[in-house]
């Protein structure tokens, strides 16, 4: 399964940022997340987000 970045913003709207990758791994974790989301969550560099935009750019940088 892919996951889309419509997806990921559904999943990951209402986080309190900055956020870090291990936060944003662990949010996944705690919620249900499916493999395929945990492994792109994994895949961002290891880096903190300040803003949705921030974590949107990392996103498109993976595809």
């Amino acid at each position: 399964m892919t996951v889309t970045g419509v997806q990921l913003q559904e999943y990951l709207a209402g986080l309190d940022y900055p956020v870090s990758r291990e936060d944003l791994v662990r949010w996944g974790q705690e919620n249900g997340a499916s493999t395929a989301m945990l492994q792109v969550l994994r895949a961002l560099p290891a880096e903190q987000f300040e803003s949705p935009d921030e974590l949107n750019a990392a996103l498109s940088s993976l595809s």
